[in-house]
């Protein structure tokens, strides 16, 4: 199985039944896949705040749900994490795709590349890096259960090292 293979399945396994997103072209085997699938209901946002209070409130209605975002989007994220998800304990499973590391050739995402993981530490998000392919199932699913079990948000980041990134066309 694909990196994006295995991570829909393990949303079906951990019981992940909306997922809210906003593309992005890392991101696509997974909006592909659960699009696809009847197991999800795919939500689109307009933004990653938006994405967030989406799942919040389907944990609200007892529906278990994730949120797929690049990285320069969590940045739009903060305030909906800091002032909802981690206070009010909404288990909200960000899955995001890294930009701004491994010769990144748009400048822009470095900073937040550089803030991502201290952002979610001082927000006391748990958070793994998946960058090998022999890791995604153990990392994700452990994960998974973890943000479900614990009514807490946890980060699930991509690694370019795993999905190939994004590429400068131009």
């Amino acid at each position: 199985m694909t990196w994006a293979e295995t991570i829909l399945s393990c949303f079906r396994d951990a019981g992940v039944r909306l997922v809210s997103y906003v593309p992005d072209k890392v991101l696509i085997p997974l909006i592909d896949g659960v699009q696809q699938d009847d197991a999800f209901l795919p939500v689109p946002a307009t933004r990653e705040e938006e994405a967030i209070g989406i799942v919040g409130g389907a944990y609200m209605g007892g529906v278990r749900g994730a949120v797929m975002m690049q990285t320069s989007g969590f940045g739009n994220s903060i305030n909906a994490l800091a002032s909802l998800a981690v206070p009010y304990q909404f288990p909200v499973l960000m899955v995001i795709s890294e930009r701004g590391v491994l010769g990144e050739f748009n400048p822009v995402q470095t900073l937040i590349a550089r803030t991502l993981r201290p952002t979610l530490d001082a927000l006391g998000v748990y958070h793994v890096t998946l960058a090998r392919e022999d890791e995604v199932e153990f990392l994700a699913m452990r994960t998974m259960l973890q943000c479900y079990r614990t009514q807490a948000p946890a980060a699930l980041i991509l690694s370019p090292m795993l999905t190939g990134g994004k590429e400068d066309v131009g």
